[in-house]
């Protein structure tokens, strides 16, 4: 890590040369996420389209398990590097690799055993059980790679070596995009080779990564030799992880919920929303990336409690991230119809999917207050504002939101209660922020 870029850099040099690899990371991460919907929307099978859907949010599940040890981690660590104890950092970075890999394992089983049930949670019916099972089975079979995935990911940054963290993304996901149409066309395998190829992805990532530790790193390790971690320092990783990991636990939460109130409506509209839900992915992924690319340059200077920099970061990251969000939404809300059009030729489906599209788009500027807040939150060490935030957007407040706009608003009620989510929590976000960390300045 180059002390540097840290504490003296411009602000807006700093800021983008750690968070535009991960943006480049997320959109390529994008790239795939729509060429995947295209791949499974073009085998013009609604019930493969919607048993897909259904089962997405294990994969999102898989993601916030990653992102425990991976961005709990990588909040202790960098701003362990801010007070210079890297040998801390060190041995905390071997207890996240190690500790993701076997979580995964477990996680693996568990989702194995309970795989029945699981299904029928999410909303599988009989139309819909066989793809739904494929897919969820290769997913729940790949978790030790998918969560081990995000441990790297996160903590390479902390380093300086965001573009490390780059090339991973981009490699596993180049090779996913590959395997997609072989899998799912070529070998005839469907909703199970769009997992497959998934899951192939990730491997190769963490190969990747492994090889990066080993040979690159001089102060992230693999080495498991003389490790050991106090309860303290693992209540830290808990403390941010969990809260980071509830966001996007919460976003399966919320993708069920989503399902299971379309699905009196029918099956052409769950498949319609798992593409619009796809497609909304353009904007949330590149405001995920330039708002967490920001987070070891938060942390940093935060346990440097260099706090006049700080301030610096923070209004530059909240101009940014909403300008940037209003920007994107509006041009993808303009570009609903055709952009919808590039997933499926079904009419019914796209004229299904654009207002459903057009109503993730309007709350955005939201979204964006919402991001900033929470990476800050998790960079600073404050669990409970992280956590607020996490289990807010697509968790609690969403929920109470769409039973009521559903009741009252039938239909559009349950199209426009994410946006109504967003902002009832951005709000959450400015209270939090102003009692969290803006007193801390006073």
């Amino acid at each position: 890590m180059e002390d540097e870029l840290f504490e003296k850099a411009p602000v807006h040099k700093a800021f983008f040369s750690l968070a535009l690899p991960v943006v480049m990371g997320m959109v390529v991460s994008l790239l795939y996420n729509m060429v995947d919907t295209y791949f499974i929307a073009r085998t013009g099978n609604t019930n493969l389209v919607a048993g897909v859907s259904l089962s997405a949010p294990v994969f999102t599940c898989l993601i916030a398990l990653g992102d425990i040890l991976g961005l709990g981690g990588s909040s202790v660590i960098s701003r362990l590097f801010g007070q210079k104890k890297d040998e801390d950092g060190r041995r905390i970075s071997v207890f996240c690799f190690y500790g993701a890999l076997l979580g995964g394992i477990l996680v693996a089983v568990l989702l194995l055993v309970f795989r029945t049930p699981l299904l029928g949670v999410l909303g599988a019916d009989s139309d819909t059980r066989l793809y739904a099972s494929q897919y969820y089975t290769y997913i729940a079979l790949g978790a030790p790679f998918i969560i081990l995935t995000f441990t790297p990911n996160n903590q390479l940054r902390t380093e300086g070596l965001a573009k490390c963290s780059m090339i991973g993304s981009i490699f596993g996901t180049v090779v996913n995009i590959v395997l997609d149409p072989i899998c799912i066309f070529g070998l005839g395998l469907g909703a199970a080779g769009a997992a497959i190829a998934t899951v192939i992805g990730n491997i190769c990532t963490d190969i990747y990564y492994v090889w990066v530790l080993t040979h690159k790193s001089k102060k992230l390790s693999i080495n498991p030799k003389g490790f050991f971690i106090t309860g303290a320092e693992l209540k830290q990783i808990l403390a941010i992880g969990i809260p980071a990991s509830v966001t996007n636990f919460m976003s399966s939460l919320g993708m069920a919920l989503t399902n299971r109130s379309l699905l009196p409506y029918g099956n052409e509209q769950v498949a319609a929303m798992g593409i619009a839900m796809k497609a909304n992915m353009i904007v949330i992924l590149v405001l995920v990336g330039f708002a967490f690319g920001a987070q070891p340059l938060i942390g940093y200077n935060y346990g440097a409690k260099n706090h006049r920099r700080l301030k610096e970061i923070l209004a530059f990251c909240y101009r940014f991230e909403c300008l940037l969000a209003v920007a994107i939404a509006a041009v993808l809300a303009a570009a609903a119809r055709p952009l919808f059009g590039l997933f499926t030729e079904n009419q019914e489906l796209i004229h299904l999917g654009v207002p459903m599209l057009r109503w993730q788009q309007a709350g955005m500027l939201f979204v964006a207050v919402v991001l900033v807040s929470t990476s800050t939150f998790q960079s600073a060490g404050k669990a409970w504002g992280a956590f607020w935030l996490s289990i807010s957007r697509q968790g609690l407040i969403f929920a109470v939101v769409l039973g009521i706009a559903s009741s009252a608003l039938g239909y559009q009620g349950i199209l426009s209660a994410q946006a109504m989510s967003d902002l009832l929590t951005a709000v959450l976000a400015v209270i939090l922020f102003k009692k969290n960390i803006a007193d801390e300045w006073e």
